[in-house]
């Protein structure tokens, strides 16, 4: 099994499971062992999961504004816990091909492999929901129909997307392209960095 289709069924999973109740507010119940990389696979979904509804909610334009100030904060900090565990789903690649020595022309790639990941993952959420809009019943035929061309779209972007991300692997692993992660040096969480914090 190749790493991206471990991380496709890993991450089905974890939109399956949230689907059980479809609530924003359900526990994560991660199956897998904290040490192991299917462990991150499942929390990376997880939290983008719970993102989407998250973004869906808060675009109702009867919200209350209290409450969507909360649920913007709420995203921020979603944000950020998505990007940390991209760097630590990063630090796992790094640690698999330590030993690895890059070739004299290896080539540096435009994003890490995680970063690629988290677009996988995103990916497997949006083939979810499309799938479900072409399965509404109170829907009429040209939606069911428009839904179903951008599904088999997402579904060849994800073939495409899978394979070049277990090609960069491969191309790592040989030494034929070699890894740098630079961390996400998000200013706006930062109260060093902010102005609208730093200024208080």
């Amino acid at each position: 099994m190749t790493f991206t289709e471990k991380a496709n069924k890993i991450f089905n999973q974890a939109i399956r499971d949230y689907h059980l109740k479809d609530d924003v507010d359900t526990p994560i119940n991660n199956p897998y062992e904290r040490e192991n990389i299917e462990y991150s696979l499942y929390l990376k979904c997880w939290i983008d999961t719970v993102q989407w509804h998250l973004e869906d909610i808060i675009r109702d334009p009867h919200i209350n504004p209290e409450e969507a100030l909360g649920l913007k904060r709420r995203i921020d900090r979603s944000n950020q816990d998505r990007t940390d565990l991209v760097e630590e789903i990063d630090s796992y690649f790094r640690q698999v091909y330590s030993e690895v020595k890059p070739q004299p022309d290896a080539r540096l790639n435009t994003e890490s492999p995680a970063w690629a990941v988290d677009r996988l993952s995103i990916l497997a959420l949006k083939i979810w929901h499309m799938q479900e809009q072409t399965e509404r019943k109170d829907a009429d035929q040209e939606h069911i129909q428009k839904c179903q061309a951008k599904l088999d779209v997402l579904l060849e972007q994800q073939k495409d997307l899978s394979t070049a991300i277990d090609q960069l692997l491969e191309d790592i692993e040989a030494g034929r392209k070699y890894m740098k992660v630079y961390r996400q040096m998000k200013m706006y969480n930062d109260p060093a960095t902010n102005p609208i914090l730093y200024k208080k």
